[in-house]
């Protein structure tokens, strides 16, 4: 009787293939998620619209007013940056990290609005900065891999 890995074909070398090729899927669409985050705001009503819009939501917090409005001035300039970056896999590490701090600062500015709902979906960006930087090793499908293999045809 075959098992199942055998009927389908599946070796060790195709599971390589495979997380590369899902680590690469994930850090695409989340990289376009995060640029289409970016982009939208940026040419779509504009940074100082939205800020203005957003940060109206802040009032009666903590924060002081033009430290909100700084924030999502730059948000959107952020966000675009990261998107492109992380879409391209350059400078993966990097931009992985630099988002799963872009969340965690999200995660705060809207826990202080008690707003859970919106908290709750920014989790699971969290979630997936997490796995996506745990699992940089399997970022084969990217600019970094490519410069990596170019400067040292070796690995």
């Amino acid at each position: 009787m075959r098992s199942r890995e055998e009927s389908v074909g599946v070796t060790s070398n195709s599971s390589v293939i495979d997380r590369r090729l899902a680590y690469g899927v994930l850090r695409l669409t989340m990289g376009v998620n995060i640029l289409i985050h970016g982009a939208g705001r940026l040419f779509g009503p504009g940074a100082g619209a939205f800020a203005a819009q957003t940060g109206s939501e802040f009032t009666g917090t903590a924060l002081p007013q033009s430290l909100v409005h700084a924030f999502l001035s730059a948000l959107p300039v952020g966000e675009t940056t990261l998107g492109i970056i992380i879409t391209l896999g350059l400078f993966t590490r990097w931009a992985l990290m630099l988002g799963g701090l872009l969340i965690a600062a999200l995660v705060f500015g809207t826990a202080l609005r008690s707003d859970w709902t919106t908290v709750g979906i920014q989790m699971i960006y969290a979630i997936t900065y997490y796995f996506l930087l745990a699992n940089v090793v399997d970022d084969y499908f990217s600019l970094d891999n490519l410069l990596r293999r170019r400067l040292n045809p070796s690995v």
